[in-house]
Order: structure tokens, then C-alpha cells, then sequence
């Protein structure tokens, strides 16, 4: 029996989650969020709690067991807290603006850099236009999107300069040394 999975969810007050055929609906104060699951496993909602089962012992069973009850759980706990991630610019003159729904980069290119958040995340900039918060409640999207605000200047190892998260520290590497 998976570990992760044999434990029932606990569904806070406040919070209401649903099964309809093979998706998860799971609504709170933060917002609303659903999911599809592989039918190979089943999921029960009752007396405030939700229970992943697994009918066999196969071996798609076994991996989707965890897996599913750890989604349900991340859907519940972001709809009742909310998931962030912080990321910080590194480099001369750049910087990072909030315009709407749209970020707007500043990282070294002869183009300003303009992301479009995606529908449920929202971010916010600092004042000194160097750290930057993400914010939802899926975690999966909220992985995704910092990612790809990374992927737009990768902080590189000789000095440090572009787009790291805040807990990240970057290897340094050292410079060409002249001839002796």
C-alpha cells in the first residue's frame, strides 16, 4: 500500500470538494480549482475527508494512487492558502514592470520582454523592480509560470546576472586569468 496515498485528505471547513465522474472540484475562499483523474483509482468524499483507493496491485495503480491523493491534497491546501514563489532579477539596469496582466522586462535585449500571466496567477513587483512574487492557487501552474519567467534570461554562472529564484543560489564559475 502507498504510503501517500492510504492517508486521507482532510477537507477544512470553508471548502467543498466534489467528484464528478473522473474530475476533482475543489472550491474555497482563494478560488476554485478542478482537476481530471485516472479512473484506475478511485476517490470518495465523506464525513469531511477525501480517500484515494487503488482496486489491484498493479503496477499503474501503485503510481497513480499517490500521485492523485497528493493532487487533491495541493488543490485543497490552494484554495485554503494559496501558493507563491519569489523570484529576483540580477544585472545592471535590469528590471521588471507591472502593466495590467502583463509583465514587462527590462533584461539586457535591444526589446522590452512582455509576459502575459496566465488566468488564475497574478504577480507583483517590488519597488525597487527587482524581486518579483507569484502568485495562485494551482500549483502546477504556478511552477510552470515561474519557470518560464526564469527561462527568459537564465541566470548565468560568470556573474550572476538574470533571473533566479530567491531561494536558488547559482554555482560561480571563474573568469579567464591572463597569461603569466
Amino acid at each position: 500500500m502507498s504510503r501517500v496515498g492510504k492517508l486521507p485528505v482532510k477537507i477544512p471547513e470553508k471548502v467543498k470538494v466534489a467528484i464528478d465522474g473522473t474530475t476533482v472540484k475543489v472550491e474555497g475562499p482563494k478560488g476554485k480549482m478542478a482537476f481530471a483523474y485516472n479512473p484506475v483509482v478511485k476517490v470518495v468524499v465523506d464525513k469531511g475527508q477525501v480517500q484515494v483507493t487503488r482496486p489491484d496491485e498493479t503496477r499503474l495503480a501503485k503510481g497513480l494512487h499517490g500521485l492523485t491523493r497528493t493532487l487533491v491534497k495541493n488543490a485543497v491546501e490552494g484554495v485554503t492558502k494559496g501558493y507563491e514563489r519569489t523570484l529576483e532579477i540580477s544585472g545592471v539596469g535590469f528590471k521588471a514592470e507591472l502593466k495590467g496582466k502583463d509583465l514587462h522586462f527590462a533584461l539586457g535585449f535591444s526589446h522590452p520582454v512582455v509576459f502575459k500571466l496566465p488566468e488564475g496567477i497574478t504577480a507583483e513587483v517590488d519597488p525597487k523592480q527587482t524581486r518579483i512574487t507569484v502568485r495562485g492557487v494551482d500549483k502546477h501552474l504556478l511552477g510552470l509560470t515561474a519557470a518560464k519567467i526564469r527561462g527568459l534570461r537564465l541566470p548565468e554562472p560568470y556573474k550572476g546576472k538574470g533571473i533566479k529564484y530567491a531561494e536558488e543560489t547559482i554555482r560561480r564559475k571563474e573568469g579567464k586569468t591572463g597569461a603569466a
